[in-house]
């Protein structure tokens, strides 16, 4: 009998989330039951909430920064057992036999299930995300948290913590390579913490004063106020690497001749038109690129993870109720948060 569950969902573009209920699904042989301990709060979630993206179908459920305990599993399961420490991030299937499948990237494969808003292969219901008691998932999408780890501080990771990771290790950052973060929230602070335990050299790109103390104590080594013009001037050349978490249209411009050349300026926050234009001198005298990354795939998340556990990296998080999301949308959008929200599902089931 699928299992009826509560959670807080979107019903239409314009309306705040408010109290649902709706069926998870019977488990299948392969498929790891959860309950919901934590679940993070992602622009992807809002955005997602309010149709940004235009793809958003009602009633939603969002959420794919879970953690949760196992609480059964199917009889071809034997990766996980009752009272595992689990996580699921941002997939919960895929083609599985396409070339980025076969090599480990998920993301990118065609025909990829998202947590909630896509569509299961099998019964062609949607799929619901991780503002909710439970949800089901084949073993093949569930991510072991290792021990040691903050169950509450280590949500942000199936989602924040992989799509900085990625393009970290893609771009081989790591020992004598020298990065820079643009940005200083949700993805800005785990690009830094991850950039320094790899060995890296990191550097922070911000439009606001006031930032240093914090933006040492996580992980950079150096500073850098973007508007200013003889700031910018110093580290130009300098970078190997930028991983740029800004979530809104901005101009990349005065960064791209920072890059060192063959250096790579990687997107990992905003979708969508650039503007103003993208000038081409830099890159053609350089051998410059600018380039896009896509979270993680299963295997990818799993090393990010298992890195973060011998590192003890967790993200800096503020733990609200549910009942708060609506005015954690709000304050998301000030940004408002250091440095990401995370709901205690708890407070859904009180």
């Amino acid at each position: 009998m699928p299992t009826p569950v509560r959670a807080y969902a979107a019903t239409s573009p314009t309306s705040s989330l408010t109290p649902y209920r709706f069926d998870r699904r019977d488990p299948r042989p392969d498929d790891v039951v959860i309950e919901i301990l934590y679940c993070g709060v992602c622009h992807s979630d809002l955005h997602t909430a309010r149709n940004d993206w235009g793809w958003s179908t009602y009633p939603i459920v969002p959420g794919h920064e879970i953690i949760g305990r196992v609480t059964e599993v199917g009889a071809e399961v034997t990766k996980f057992k009752a009272g595992d420490a689990v996580g699921v991030g941002c997939l919960v299937d895929s083609c599985r036999h396409c070339k980025p499948c076969e090599d480990g990237d998920e993301q990118y494969c065609g025909d990829f299930t998202g947590t909630y808003g896509g569509v299961d292969r099998h019964d062609q219901t949607k799929t619901q995300g991780g503002y909710s008691e439970k949800i089901v998932v084949s073993d093949a999408f569930v991510l072991r948290i290792p021990d040691g780890l903050d169950l509450k501080a280590a949500a942000p990771l199936l989602c924040a913590g992989i799509t900085t990771w990625s393009p970290l290790r893609h771009w081989k950052a790591g020992k004598g390579s020298r990065v820079a973060v643009v940005g200083l929230g949700g993805l800005g602070h785990m690009a830094l913490k991850l950039a320094k335990a790899l060995g890296s050299e990191v550097t922070l790109f911000t439009r606001s004063k006031g930032k240093e103390e914090d933006a040492r104590r996580l992980g950079a080594d150096r500073i850098v106020l973007s508007t200013d013009p003889a700031r910018m001037a110093e580290v130009a050349g300098r970078f190997d690497l930028i991983i740029d978490t800004v979530p809104y249209v901005h101009d990349l411009n005065p960064y791209m001749p920072t890059l060192a050349p063959s250096g790579t300026l990687v997107l990992v926050g905003y979708l969508g038109g650039l503007e103003p234009a993208l000038n081409s001198v830099p890159m053609i005298l350089g051998r410059k690129s600018v380039a896009g990354s896509l979270i993680g795939g299963i295997r990818e998340t799993q090393e990010m993870l298992d890195f973060c556990g011998e590192h003890g990296i967790v993200s800096d998080v503020e733990v609200i109720r549910m009942q708060d999301i609506n005015e954690a949308y709000e304050r998301m959008l000030k940004s408002d948060v250091k440095y990401r929200f995370v709901i205690d599902i708890a407070s859904l089931r009180s």
